[in-house]
């Protein structure tokens, strides 16, 4: 029994030495190489995505993500080499901390390029950053004038300054709506603060008193006590230095307080989102904004495509400052391809020089600052539960 066993596994053993030698005569085919990986270019995109502006933050999002959609699709050369570009998208929740805290993930992260903030109260601290890592960054919206005073070579900016849009609203205030007594409101950001105060000097400068000047926050939801204070000086003309989401409340107060008087701001209160939150407490005529940007002509044909074919991408309609967005991810990588590469150090001279690219919002020209040339404001009000155009300037 133990013999006839000691043969058995004899033998078994023998089988399995055979197979494996069988096997190893025959190999497997080998598998195929991996396919090499595609050069992807990271680009930033930081807005406010939640908050109380997270539906002006993410129509800048679903811009730059159109754009780099588009460019993948279309296919970009740098170096002899196709690449991939890569939106890192970051929210900044428009608070100045926590734009900081991303501008300085997206810079570890090594980006080729930013585009952003949204609200100069976030854009101007982490332009530092951006500067000291050498990484390119194009606001779509920051209007408050110190962003391109740092003297930073890094910072652009798609849109007129606060200089021309509060200067525009404070001669049109006086000379147009012939407001006499004129109370300012901000909202303490930088934003806020910076139109506000260039609206009240321009109100001088042409004539008109202002009367009163408070201010609230951001986040505010009460302004009974500064609209009382502000009746009680009947003025002809509220200017408000801030964002839609603090306006639309602020216009409801006004009606029930029986204000009568005619309502001002900038291109933050200049949104399709105001006329949903002020409701029926919008008279025709009653508002007038001025959004930083804007086309007339034949370059409107360009901007009504654009808003076209970002409503059936994004079943929505444009909120305000897509179009900018959009213009700056490609005039970036337009200076890539100039530059023929997305090192940062090869293509800033190159967007730094951008001059009459053919954008959505216009010609785009940027000055030593890196403002952009010849800026448009747009004059609007609200008529009928619409925003109607009155004039674009330059």
């Amino acid at each position: 029994m133990h013999i006839k066993s000691t043969l058995t596994l004899i033998a078994a053993a023998t089988l399995l030495v055979a197979c494996g030698k069988k096997e190893e005569a025959a190999p497997a085919p080998a598998a195929p190489a991996p396919a090499p990986v595609a050069n992807v270019v990271k680009i930033g995109h930081v807005g406010p995505t939640s908050g109380a502006i997270a539906h002006l933050g993410k129509d800048n999002e679903n811009a730059a993500r159109m754009a780099i959609d588009e460019l993948n699709a279309k296919g970009v050369m740098l170096g002899g080499q196709k690449v991939t570009f890569e939106l890192l998208a970051e929210d900044d929740a428009a608070d100045p901390k926590q734009g900081t805290a991303v501008a300085q993930k997206l810079a570890d992260a090594k980006v080729a390029g930013v585009v952003g903030h949204l609200n100069s109260g976030t854009t101007i601290p982490a332009s530092k950053i951006y500067s000291d890592a050498g990484i390119p960054q194009i606001s779509p919206s920051s209007t408050n004038p110190k962003y391109t005073r740092q003297g930073f070579k890094t910072a652009f900016r798609m849109v007129a300054d606060d200089t021309q849009l509060g200067g525009t609203l404070g001669k049109y205030a006086v000379n147009t709506l012939k407001g006499k007594a004129i109370a300012v409101i901000d909202d303490r950001t930088a934003y806020g603060q910076g139109v506000a105060e260039e609206f009240a000097k321009a109100v001088e400068a042409a004539g008109g008193k202002v009367v009163a000047k408070e201010f609230t926050t951001d986040k505010a939801t009460d302004f009974t006590s500064i609209l009382t204070t502000i009746k009680a000086k009947k003025p002809d003309v509220v200017f408000f230095g801030g964002m839609d989401a603090v306006a639309g409340p602020m216009l409801k107060q006004m009606k029930s307080l029986a204000i009568k008087s005619k309502f001002m701001g900038g291109d933050g209160i200049c949104t399709t989102e105001l006329v949903k939150l002020g409701g029926d407490a919008i008279a025709d005529n009653q508002v007038y904004c001025a959004e930083a940007g804007g086309v007339d002509g034949e370059a409107k044909v360009g901007m009504d495509e654009f808003k076209a074919k970002y409503q059936a991408k994004f079943n929505t309609d444009v909120k305000l400052y897509a179009p900018y967005v959009y213009d700056a991810v490609n005039v970036m990588v337009a200076a890539m391809v100039k530059a023929d590469s997305a090192d940062p150090a090869k293509y800033l001279p190159m967007l730094a020089t951008t001059a009459d690219f053919k954008g959505v919002s216009g010609p785009i020209t940027f000055d030593e600052k890196g403002d952009i040339k010849n800026g448009a404001l747009t004059l609007k009000t609200i008529r009928a539960g619409k925003l109607e155009t009155l004039a674009v300037l330059r």
